[in-house]
């Protein structure tokens, strides 16, 4: 089986928020889906093992950023590759609070909403949730997972539901590996001062691939 068609449907780039008692949590998302119009409804996916499912349980609402190709890539970098349980994401992060939700300043905009239903899957649980308030902050073009992996040349992180063990290809010139994201540099040497777009790293997080 060829599993690269796989990447061939249509994803997006979201940051799914929700709330850890009085503290705000998210994370990474790229199955999101609209169920119904009226009412209008939404399904994401996230992985059990991360943070973020907990705590949607736990307080039974959710938001959902819409990520553009212009919006700041270490904001994947800071929701897709570290847990909220160990550190504050937003804390460098501009966003409004909605509903008791955050939502990211730097998308084209944001929905709420109040958990409905939930399906669980062996590693993911479905989240359907009823939405409680929307609204757009721009209308430039929308991050699609195909280009975060063909323009920014990062990579999924190990819980997202699109997640694919990275294929090896053959490689002309030279390339050096994000161990923290993933993103691939190519170039005949890494600068000493380069910092990956995607998660802010220094060249210590690189390795060069052989």
């Amino acid at each position: 089986m060829n599993n690269k068609i796989l990447r061939d449907l249509t994803y997006g780039v979201y940051v799914v928020g929700s709330l850890d008692k009085d503290r705000f949590v998210g994370c990474i998302a790229n199955s999101v889906m609209q169920i119904t119009s009226n009412p209008a409804t939404i399904a994401i996916s996230i992985n059990h093992d991360n943070y973020t499912n907990k705590c949607i349980k736990e307080s039974n609402k959710f938001s959902v950023s819409i990520l553009n190709e212009e919006s700041n890539p270490n904001i994947i970098g800071t929701f897709g590759f570290s847990s909220s349980k160990d550190i504050d994401k937003y804390k460098d992060i501009s966003y409004s609070v909605v509903d008791n939700l955050p939502v990211i300043k730097d998308s084209n905009g944001y929905i709420t909403c109040q958990v409905i239903s939930e399906l669980e899957t062996e590693t993911h649980t479905i989240f359907i949730g009823q939405v409680l308030n929307m609204d757009k902050y721009d209308d430039k073009m929308v991050m699609t997972y195909k280009f975060y992996h063909e323009v920014l040349k990062g990579s999924s992180p190990k819980k997202a539901p699109t997640y694919i063990e990275d294929i090896v290809e053959e490689i002309k010139g030279n390339r050096w590996k994000c161990m923290i994201c993933g993103y691939i540099y190519e170039g005949e040497e890494l600068p000493l001062d380069f910092k990956c777009p995607i998660c802010g790293q220094g060249v210590e997080a690189f390795e060069k691939v052989n």
